[in-house]
C-alpha cells in the first residue's frame, strides 16, 4: 500500500470518529449535573422534612414544659392540702383516742351513776315532804314516776339522770314564780274551798271561795294560821288576781315569815 493511500485511510478514519468524540464530552456533563441537582434537591427536601420533624419536636418540648409546669404547680398545690389534711387527721385521731378512752370509762361511770341517781331521788323526796306544802300531789307523783323508772332496763341510765336533773329544774323554778290555785283546806275541823296564792317559797296563803277567811302557812309549826281578814284580805285577793294574769303587778302587804338564821 502507497503511502498515500494510507493517509486517505486515516484521515477518513479520523473524520469518521471526530463527531463522536465531541458528542461524547457533552452528554457526559449533562448526566454529572442532573446527579448533582438531583442530589441538591434530595438534600433539600431531607433538609425540609427535617425541619418540620424539628418543629415538631420543638412544639412537643414546649408543650411538655408547659404540662410539666401546670403538673409542678398541682404538686405545689396538693403538697399544701397533704399538710393541712394531716392536721385534721391527726386531730381526729386525738378525739379518737378520747372518745376510745370515754368509751372504756362508761361501764365505770355507769355503776357511779345508778347509785347517785337514787341519792337524788331520795334527796328531792325529802326535800318535797319538808318545804312548803304547795301542788303536793303533783310533787309527790314526780317523784313516784322517778322511782319508778330505776327498774326499767329500757331506760339507759343517762335518760334516768336527765329526768331526774329535769325534776330539780321544775322545784327550782317554783321558788321564783308566783302561783295561784283551788284546793281543800281544814278550818276548825270542816274541810273548805279556798283559793292559794303561793309567792316563791317565801309565803303560802289561802282564801276562802267567799273571801271571808284568810290564813297563811307557818313553816316553823308546819302549820295553818289563821289572818286577820280585815288587815290582808284585799290584799290576798289582789294577788290572786296579778297571779291569774287578771291585775297588773304592784306592791303587795302580806305576812312574811322572817328568814332563819342557820348556825355554821
Amino acid at each position: 500500500m502507497s503511502m498515500h493511500r494510507l493517509k486517505t485511510i486515516l484521515i477518513t478514519a479520523m473524520a469518521a470518529v471526530v463527531p463522536f468524540l465531541g458528542m461524547a464530552p457533552v452528554s457526559y456533563a449533562d448526566e454529572t449535573l442532573n446527579a448533582i441537582l438531583k442530589v441538591g434537591a434530595e438534600r433539600n427536601a431531607a433538609s425540609a422534612e427535617s425541619q418540620v420533624k424539628i418543629d415538631k419536636l420543638a412544639e412537643q418540648a414546649r408543650q411538655l414544659l408547659a404540662d410539666y409546669k401546670t403538673v409542678m404547680k398541682q404538686i405545689d398545690g396538693l403538697k399544701v392540702y397533704n399538710t393541712r389534711l394531716q392536721k385534721q387527721i391527726d386531730n381526729q385521731m386525738r378525739r379518737v383516742a378520747d372518745i376510745d378512752d370515754s368509751i372504756s370509762q362508761v361501764t365505770v361511770i355507769q355503776r357511779q351513776m345508778t347509785p347517785l341517781v337514787i341519792r337524788m331521788i331520795d334527796g328531792l323526796e325529802q326535800f318535797v315532804e319538808l318545804d312548803v306544802p304547795f301542788h303536793m300531789e303533783e310533787r309527790r307523783q314526780r317523784v313516784a314516776f322517778l322511782r319508778g323508772n330505776l327498774d326499767r332496763s329500757e331506760l339507759p341510765v343517762a335518760e334516768k339522770f336527765r329526768q331526774v336533773l329535769e325534776a330539780y329544774k321544775i322545784e327550782n323554778e317554783y321558788g321564783r314564780k308566783i302561783d295561784a290555785y283551788k284546793g281543800v283546806v281544814e278550818i276548825e275541823g270542816v274541810e273548805r274551798d279556798v283559793n292559794f296564792f303561793r309567792v316563791g317559797r317565801i309565803a303560802l296563803l289561802y282564801q276562802t271561795t267567799d273571801t271571808e277567811v284568810s290564813g297563811a302557812w307557818d313553816q316553823a309549826s308546819r302549820s295553818w294560821v289563821g289572818l286577820d281578814s280585815g288587815e290582808y284580805r284585799n290584799a290576798i285577793m289582789k294577788g290572786l288576781r296579778i297571779a291569774r294574769k287578771e291585775a297588773s303587778i304592784d306592791v303587795l302587804n302580806l305576812p312574811i315569815s322572817a328568814p332563819e338564821v342557820v348556825n355554821q
